[in-house]
């Protein structure tokens, strides 16, 4: 990866200096932010998560966030408005320009709800705060992003039944940058995104993977590009979530998943270790179809 650093006490760094970003062994043990190989990125540290950056692309190619179950405070979001990381020129980042009068939404990769937890009421909403900088967001379809009932609902469910240290969990979200991603406002808009979920089970480092597609609505967008031709990957339908092995995300972005890949609890991940990406996907209707190989019930 070739990570740019930021200057200490820069201008541009200042507002956001003390943030210490996501905590690598917030499980108890390492758990890095993967990284990308031969692509320029910079790690951006907020309040309880970190986001890489892909300068090409001006998005995210991962966020970095550690959840405390036992620590989320129930905080809205009124009053908070988008905006530039001061860390970032405004030509290495996706700003308003590209969500201005146009049925795309601001996505958010780190997801409000569970950024939102501290020692104390100030550190929750700087975490809240810090959700809505143009580094965190990425353009989804209005309605699709409004309809992610299952997909958000994910990391509660888990956080409820899978984690047991504490409450923990580690969840690493992005976009899927493809071929086909149509290009609007010169930005390419992806139509596949990722979620990696990372916690201790029965002490052991454990984790799951999940893509969901916004295929179908781009194509009720009049103003954004039709996806490109598709070839064996048709689109996956609209609001569909699926469990897929995390050796299929590491394909598909090129993200360094090995330590994840190793302790993916998908059963068919290890039953199944050379199927072609894309063949074991499951397609999930509500978190109870989640295919884990532990009792999340108890029973």
């Amino acid at each position: 990866m070739d990570e740019l650093l930021l200057v200490p006490g820069s201008a541009a760094a200042r507002d956001l200096s003390d943030r210490s970003g996501y905590d690598v062994a917030f499980l108890g043990v390492q758990v890095p932010v993967p990284i990308l190989a031969a692509t320029k990125t910079i790690l951006l540290p907020y309040t309880h998560f970190s986001v890489l950056m892909r300068l090409d692309k001006r998005l995210a190619a991962v966020t970095a966030l550690g959840i405390d179950g036992e620590k989320l405070m129930d905080l809205d979001r009124s009053g908070i408005q988008w905006r530039l990381d001061p860390r970032l020129a405004d030509d290495q980042q996706t700003g308003e320009q590209l969500y201005a009068r146009n049925d795309l939404d601001r996505g958010h990769l780190v997801r409000r709800a569970s950024a939102v937890w501290g020692d104390t009421r100030q550190e929750a909403a700087q975490a809240n705060e810090d959700t809505f900088h143009y580094t965190n967001a990425v353009p989804q379809a209005a309605k699709f992003n409004q309809s992610l009932d299952l997909w958000l609902g994910l990391e509660s469910y888990l956080l409820e039944h899978a984690a047991d240290h504490g409450r923990r969990l580690v969840v690493f979200t992005g976009p899927i940058f493809g071929d086909n991603d149509p290009v609007y406002r010169g930005v390419e808009i992806p139509l596949l995104f990722f979620k990696v979920a990372v916690f201790l089970q029965d002490g052991e480092l454990a984790a799951t993977g999940y893509i969901v597609d916004q295929t179908p609505q781009l194509a009720d967008l009049p103003d954004v590009p039709l996806p490109g031709a598709v070839d064996e990957a048709p689109p996956l339908g609209p609001f569909r979530t699926f469990q897929v092995p995390v050796r299929d995300i590491a394909a598909v972005t090129g993200l360094d998943l090995d330590q994840l890949v190793a302790a993916d609890r998908m059963p068919i991940a290890a039953e199944l270790p050379t199927a072609r990406v894309r063949s074991t996907w499951r397609r999930l209707v509500s978190p109870e179809d989640l295919d884990l190989d532990f009792d999340l019930n108890g029973d």
